[in-house]
């Protein structure tokens, strides 16, 4: 057996790393960071796309559950509901991965704070796995899959979430029905993103953490696309539109940003390149402001108990 993909944990401000597991032949590991201490949009979609190589069309044969629950108790006969289902499609809401299975129910995933996935190449008959599979103690739940792979969620903190929803039931899901349009979607826009912000009397940085007006947006990225933008987290969330609700040329900007920004990360993710340098103000406290022609240093407020990072003299 061999691990075939990624590990993701979460360490703040550290770089991807090779990370061997021992004792396994021909292993491989790679360790994403997450630097705010939990995952974003970019890295549950990076999770998305690299998982999905193992279970989407693959039927799922069997589930070992080594423990009784996550952040709460898993669904009543978890196991049973799932074994024999195939995996017909695995999408992003938000921070939640949505499996869809052929029964008609849905798969929610969520990765807490300290949840990870990573994918073990199976090359030994079922009976056998469980003595050379190099699991961990806070490995919680193995998805051995038609593929050939085995499919480990990790989790020490254990604030990850899985449940699973009744056919047709997932659009009145009481989280995923309150969420705003996904920033990487065609739905997303200018105009969209004015209308949500119109009359609201809340700071720009505090309306887009907001999951109603945008949905999957976390602190760092909220203060990048602000940047990027030259708009000031501080400035009123309302001022992006006019005042009947149509979009100025900030609102355009933003959104534009906003999918730049997270396109970018989900991009450095796939080439491995997660260093600290990816940031523009994130976490670059006294630091000089990276915009051409900017005389600005970057300054640190806590904004609603989360630290912002912007530049006062380029993002007005």
């Amino acid at each position: 057996m061999k691990i075939d993909h990624w590990t993701l944990t979460c360490d703040r401000r550290r770089p991807w790393k090779s990370c061997p597991v021992a004792g396994t032949p021909r292993t491989l590991a790679v360790t994403l960071h997450y630097p705010d201490g939990v995952p974003e949009l970019p890295e549950v979609e990076s999770v998305r796309r690299r998982i999905a190589r193992s279970m989407v069309r693959a039927r799922i044969d069997a589930v070992d559950l080594r423990r009784p629950d996550l952040r709460r108790p898993f669904p009543r006969h978890f196991v049973r509901r799932l074994s024999g289902e195939t995996v017909t499609a695995l999408d992003r809401r938000a921070k939640y991965l949505v499996a869809t299975l052929s029964s008609g129910e849905t798969l929610l995933m969520h990765l807490g704070m300290s949840g990870s996935f990573r994918v073990i190449r199976e090359q030994l008959p079922r009976r056998a796995r469980r003595e050379a599979s190099p699991l961990d103690p806070h490995d919680h739940v193995v998805f051995h899959m038609s593929s050939g792979r085995a499919v480990v969620f990790n989790d020490p903190r254990r604030f990850g979430i899985m449940e699973l929803v009744a056919a047709g039931k997932l659009d009145r899901h009481p989280v995923l029905n309150r969420l705003g349009p996904e920033p990487l979607s065609k739905d997303f826009d200018g105009a969209a993103l004015a209308r949500a912000c119109h009359r609201k009397n809340t700071s720009l940085k505090a309306a887009l953490m907001d999951q109603r007006v945008v949905a999957g947006l976390g602190n760092i990225y909220v203060s990048e696309a602000l940047h990027v933008a030259g708009l000031s987290p501080r400035r009123r969330a309302s001022t992006i539109a006019t005042p009947s609700g149509a979009p100025r040329d900030a609102a355009h900007r933003l959104a534009s940003a906003i999918k730049r920004v997270l396109e970018d990360a989900i991009a450095r993710q796939s080439r491995a390149a997660y260093g600290d340098a990816r940031f523009l103000v994130y976490d670059r406290e006294d630091q000089r402001c990276s915009t051409p022609g900017c005389s600005g240093t970057i300054c640190r407020r806590v904004q609603a108990g989360r630290s912002t990072f912007y530049c006062p003299v380029c993002q007005r």
